[in-house]
């Protein structure tokens, strides 16, 4: 999680601030919003979410509703997935392009179907791109009669993320079952005595968890609610050791503008064969005929030492890449990192070293995901 330059101006609060605050979270500038880095500390935190159940205030991020009769056809033009293989209740992980082939950001669009007599579409973005993402979409879309809104405004993103992350939520729930509801699934949920939630069935931790929509007053009684149960405060940083080891990308850091999906190990984002033109398409036909000159890996170290963003890869002593993402996985006990390499470095098993505090530290490139939890089929609703 890289550190913000100097600000002149205020940072933003999340509802959950001074719950935040009560509950010792320590807080840190991060995408214009002071946030809890941590509470009870970043390995305690990591630890129970991966082995029981932990909740992020994941409030600053955006959400915007998009409705019109013909939302998914109008976002189709800016994304490389299908938006048209998911249906209502369904959601799917993807990028906004420019025409270069770059990556704006990455977002989660949610199908809503038709609500009062229009097509509805969730999307949720990244708090240091939300500005700019809703510009660029109103300026996109607002011409071809999609609506767009803040969806979240005062509201509380959560996200309730471990093995336990079920059970809690049913419970909160009254018992209703979750089994049903499938990976990237959807639904509203009544949850008695605090409110209704917008539930989906997502997270970036590599764990099963939910991801919480709430009106103000209703998520700051679900915070409360879930640490009066046992379930453990956890901040950015174990946000951060959490989606490293599950290799999930960090916008500015493992993609931006510069680097397209191709290059950045989301190929599977890029739906070619579909019959229908977006941004940034040509650039993505091209790489995808001619291949690309870098990519995006996945190293561990074989010593001690803990990588960080920017910090040198070397090759027989010449320099070959940088750093994207680094650090010290509590799950597996060594330095792991997300990396930017030539295409012919990027051979799982290809050695590679880490310059760091001017030693050269070794590395070796390997499977992405670093971790991967077990998992068992999800039960079929009775």
């Amino acid at each position: 999680m890289a550190a913000e330059p100097f600000r002149t101006t205020p940072l933003q609060q999340t509802p959950l601030h001074g719950a935040a605050l009560a509950a010792g979270g320590r807080m840190v500038p991060f995408a214009g919003w002071e946030m809890a880095v941590q509470f009870a500390g970043l390995v305690a935190e990591h630890q129970a979410v991966r082995s029981a159940c932990g909740v992020f205030d994941i409030s600053h991020m955006g959400v915007l509703q998009l409705r019109g009769p013909g939302a998914k056809d109008a976002l189709q033009t800016l994304v490389p997935s299908d938006l048209f293989r998911i249906g209502p209740g369904e959601a799917c992980y993807t990028v906004l392009l420019n025409d270069a082939g770059g990556i704006r950001d990455d977002l989660i669009v949610y199908d809503r179907g038709w609500q009062d007599g229009a097509h509805e579409l969730l999307v949720v973005i990244n708090a240091a791109c939300a500005a700019a993402d809703t510009a660029w979409l109103r300026e996109q879309l607002e011409p071809q009669g999609i609506a767009i809104r803040d969806r979240k405004g005062d509201g509380v993103l959560l996200a309730l993320q471990g093995p336990e992350a079920p059970a809690r939520l049913e419970a909160l729930a009254g018992g209703v079952s979750l089994a049903g509801l499938p990976r990237f699934g959807h639904r509203q949920l009544i949850l008695p005595g605090l409110g209704e939630a917008f539930v989906a069935r997502t997270g970036y931790t590599g764990e099963d968890g939910f991801e919480l929509l709430l009106e103000r007053e209703t998520g700051i009684s679900l915070w409360q609610q879930l640490l009066a149960d046992g379930v453990t405060a956890c901040g950015l940083g174990a946000r951060d050791t959490l989606r490293l080891e599950a290799a999930m990308h960090l916008y500015g850091s493992d993609m931006d503008t510069t680097t397209t999906p191709l290059e950045a190990g989301l190929g599977w984002l890029v739906h070619l064969e579909m019959p229908k033109s977006f941004v940034g398409r040509d650039v993505l036909e091209r790489q995808s005929a001619e291949g690309v000159e870098r990519r995006l890996v996945g190293l561990e170290l074989q010593g001690r030492a803990i990588p960080r963003h920017g910090y040198p890869l070397l090759h027989d002593g010449t320099t070959v890449g940088t750093v994207s993402s680094g650090g010290w996985s509590p799950t597996l006990g060594k330095g792991i990192a997300l990396a930017y390499v030539p295409t012919a470095l990027a051979k799982v098993g290809t050695a590679l070293t880490v310059q760091i505090r001017g030693k050269a530290e070794p590395a070796v490139v390997v499977r992405r995901p670093f971790y991967r939890r077990v998992t068992t089929p999800l039960p079929m609703s009775k």
